[in-house]
């Protein structure tokens, strides 16, 4: 059934002769059903010509003085390349040939004025195969994808002015057309081809899928219509250094939306000019949204760091926690790049021994997603056996909301060390009994000097909830600590030339340093823990 009605027929002649295409003629007649858009091009362009012949004495009075011949509206194989050859002639009125035939002074302008090609060349099936060889060239792996199109800014302009026409017209009928009433070229184009990219590819169109294909258009041709606009409203146009171009799809909207319509039409032509070519695609671009791993390490090092070290771009040691585990990653995921973060981290010498430290690695654009649990253990397996200075457990896939919970109430959450320090005094196990029975002791922590390169100055307050000893000699013992996260132990040790008050060394009156210290355990009950 042909979606336009009787009081249709006056707005589709008008916007067929001045060069409009069948789709946006059923966008400015508020067709918003899905049917009739998905009609092939020539059936549809057909079906409208057949509609409008109905009513020839119409069409025949809106031109002054006609001779009495007929007007004869193309058949679809009179078209060129599938696409309306009925265009207009300056002054957005057919002409008639002696045969009786329409004409146009440019016969060869055959692109929708409004859409520039997009409902036309770019919703036929032969388009839509070549995205999908593209998409399927690209080696992502996927269950379902997101479409995403871009169209020039200039649409906006030109759409604007079909609907100035359309309203304008339709006034003299006492009859109203908002801007809302007409459909919106995006989603006419989305309910055309998502059933031509589901069927094509076999996956379904899904808003929320991660992997994204999307489809830039440029029409260089008219890429000035915008340009006026900047004059009236230069408010709107602002450089942003993200953007090639002022002429944003967004700051031509907010100019059309602030523009009064005597000053549009008196810079635009209303209805717009028909173009000789259609849109260009710029690029066909397929991207996965980033998926995340979580685990805990083990760092058996005191000569490995967490992350890169390296200063004034010179690497200082050749790898580090964050490389040993995400190499792999990236390999497996075949991913483009990745961010480590982790539960807090430990210094270059220092161990993470017990449970180990709770980590998650985002990786960046991967081609490979779906792993069963089994490949998740035998990559984990595989990271474990490339080297002696780590280990991670309870590997896993998470969402990036999970990964909130390991750094919530990271402040709150406790961290036991064993640390070996040195005294400068001769000590028994009597003098370092005393520090058993102290709980929740508050120091105060300035920034230490060996991380004020990249630490703002502050004091922070730190809880030492216990403590417990063993004796080693008489200028060393063993010292065990629970501890609020974040604080600093070595300097609790050494007191940072009077930082850190008070410090072990305070404590005892003695001169006391830190040799070695691990981590023991990291209480952040994330992420969960797996079965061996």
């Amino acid at each position: 059934m042909f979606p336009l009605t009787v009081e249709n027929k006056h707005v589709a002649q008008l916007l067929l002769s001045t060069g409009t295409c069948p789709r946006c003629i059923f966008r400015f007649c508020g067709v918003d059903f899905h049917a009739p858009y998905k009609l092939p091009y020539k059936e549809l362009l057909s079906e409208l010509q057949k509609f409008l012949e109905a009513e020839e004495d119409e069409l025949v009075s809106e031109i002054p003085n006609p001779p009495p011949k007929k007007i004869r509206l193309q058949e679809p194989e009179d078209q060129i390349d599938g696409m309306d050859s009925l265009s207009q002639n300056g002054e957005g009125k057919l002409s008639v040939t002696e045969d009786g035939s329409s004409s146009s002074k440019n016969s060869n302008l055959n692109v929708c004025n409004v859409c520039l090609g997009i409902l036309q060349d770019f919703c036929e099936k032969e388009f839509i195969k070549k995205v999908c060889q593209k998409v399927e060239a690209s080696g992502f792996e996927f269950t379902n994808l997101v479409l995403s199109v871009s169209f020039p800014p200039q649409l906006s302009v030109r759409e604007h002015a079909a609907w100035l026409l359309v309203k304008q017209e339709m006034g003299k009928q006492s009859l109203s057309l908002g801007r809302n009433d007409i459909v919106q070229l995006k989603e006419a184009y989305k309910w055309i081809t998502h059933p031509l990219f589901s069927e094509e590819l076999g996956v379904p169109i899904d808003g929320k899928s991660l992997f994204e294909v999307s489809v830039v258009f440029a029409h260089p041709e008219t890429v000035e219509d915008c340009h006026f606009l900047r004059a009236i409203c230069p408010d709107c146009f602002k450089p942003a250094k993200n953007k090639q171009s002022v002429f944003t799809r967004m700051a031509v909207m907010k100019a059309l939306n602030k523009i009064k319509e005597e000053d549009f039409r008196k810079q635009f032509p209303c209805p717009p000019n028909s173009p000789k070519t259609v849109c260009t695609v710029l690029e066909i671009e397929c991207a996965h949204g980033a998926v995340f791993v979580a685990g805990r390490y083990n760092k058996y090092s005191r000569n490995l760091p967490q992350t890169p070290w390296i200063i004034d771009g010179e690497r200082k040691l050749e790898s580090s926690v964050e490389e040993l585990i995400s190499d792999h990653l990236l390999k497996v995921f075949k991913a483009e790049s990745f961010n480590f973060s982790s539960s807090g981290r430990e210094d270059v010498d220092v161990r993470t021994l017990g449970n180990g430290r709770p980590f998650a690695i985002e990786l960046v654009n991967p081609h490979r997603v779906h792993f069963t649990s089994q490949e998740i253990k035998e990559l984990q397996q595989k990271i474990n056996n490339s080297s002696n200075k780590i280990q991670v457990r309870d590997l896993q896939l998470v969402t990036r909301e999970a990964i909130g919970h390991m750094k919530e109430g990271e402040e709150e959450k406790t961290k036991t060390y064993s640390a070996l320090i040195w005294t400068n005094k001769a000590i028994q196990r009597k003098d370092i009994e005393f520090l058993d029975d102290i709980k929740d002791l508050k120091i105060d922590q300035k920034t230490p000097l060996r991380v004020l390169h990249r630490r703002p100055l502050a004091v922070r307050t730190r809880i030492i909830h216990s403590m417990e000893t063993c004796y080693v000699d008489e200028h060393h013992f063993r010292l065990y600590l629970k501890t609020q996260a974040g604080t600093y132990i070595k300097e609790f040790v050494h007191g940072d030339f009077g930082r850190t008050k008070p410090n072990i060394g305070s404590l005892m009156d003695v001169t006391a340093d830190i040799l070695e210290l691990d981590v023991e355990s990291v209480d952040v009950d994330w992420p969960p823990a797996l079965d061996d």
